[in-house]
């Protein structure tokens, strides 16, 4: 058992809170083993004024942390999973996820409205290109600004008056405390999250097995299960933020179910799609799903969106 460990994490509040989390965790199942936080600055927690779309999308927020643990600043790094792109170096894997939070969408209004009680032309902040589409399908009326900075920034904008309502993950304002601010919590029939929304994900040296031992008592097999289904999906579309891309995964025993979203951000053309089949294959299930999807006009939609930025 190693007795130090080093983990790399982003300095917001909530990265920070997410990082405590697993640091607690492994020092309660190893006595003796003392873990320090490393705090990285990345290049999105710089690019505040810009939408993620424009400036290259998942990497932003790990490619740093993921340079600490090559060069050996770092032994590991916990990541919102909806933060970390399907594919990761060659050297390091994502291959610990604890027991995932709640997975779906919530909105923030200023007078506590639901989704369907918002006036015509509400003012909605938010950040995800997935949202703005499914919001333009549900309430064509609303005008949707785009909201970046940290949980707590954009929570402070909505205070402030910029917005009648924001939509942010549940599982964040969960994990700092913030669930008395949450209006309403969105079902899934209604919008799709992000792949992997609401979980974590532990990423360290492939070659480091005495910290995947160490880990594996955080390992939740059913989360695991599911975000698999959920990456191998977005990997097989090639999917970043630049397009609107959602899937969820549940577990029924041995039954998986996945469902999937492609649109295009005006929310005009969309597709969205389901299967299911055996637990065991999670990662074909998803690849299937990704093929019935692009099969379906999928194709064309990320071929225009990505032609066009």
């Amino acid at each position: 058992m190693k007795e130090r460990l080093v983990l790399a994490t982003r300095k917001s509040k909530l990265a920070l809170a997410q990082s405590a989390f697993v640091k607690k965790k492994i020092e309660g199942l190893w006595r003796g083993c003392t873990v320090e936080l490393l705090e990285v600055t990345t290049r999105g927690d710089k690019i505040l004024d810009v939408p993620l779309a424009k400036v290259g999308g998942k990497g932003l927020f790990v490619k740093e942390i993921e340079e600490a643990m090559l060069d050996g600043r770092a032994d590991m790094a916990v990541h919102s999973l909806k933060d970390v792109p399907s594919e990761t170096p060659s050297g390091l894997e994502v291959g610990i996820f604890p027991a995932r939070e709640d997975c779906r969408d919530a909105l923030i209004s200023s007078h506590g409205a639901s989704l369907e009680d918002l006036p015509q032309g509400a003012r909605v902040g938010t950040s995800s290109l997935r949202r703005m589409a499914q919001l333009r399908i549900l309430r064509p009326d609303l005008h949707i600004k785009s909201l970046r900075g940290n949980l707590d920034t954009r929570i402070r904008k909505l205070d402030e008056g910029n917005f009648d309502a924001i939509i942010l993950a549940a599982a964040g304002l969960n994990r700092l405390g913030l669930s008395d601010r949450i209006s309403c919590l969105i079902s899934t029939d209604t919008m799709i999250p992000a792949v992997g929304q609401g979980a974590l994900g532990i990423e360290f040296r492939s070659e480091d097995e005495e910290i995947r031992q160490m880990l594996m008592p955080i390992h939740h097999s059913e989360t695991a299960i599911r975000v698999r289904a959920e990456r191998a999906f977005l990997q097989r579309l090639e999917g970043g933020c630049q397009v609107p891309i959602g899937a969820l995964a549940v577990l029924y025993g041995e039954r998986l179910e996945i469902e999937g979203i492609v649109a295009d951000e005006k929310g005009s053309r969309v597709i969205r799609e389901r299967t299911a089949g055996l637990a065991s294959d999670a990662e074909r299930l998803g690849v299937r799903l990704a093929e019935t999807i692009l099969d379906l006009g999928g194709r064309e939609i990320l071929k225009e969106v990505y032609s066009a930025g």
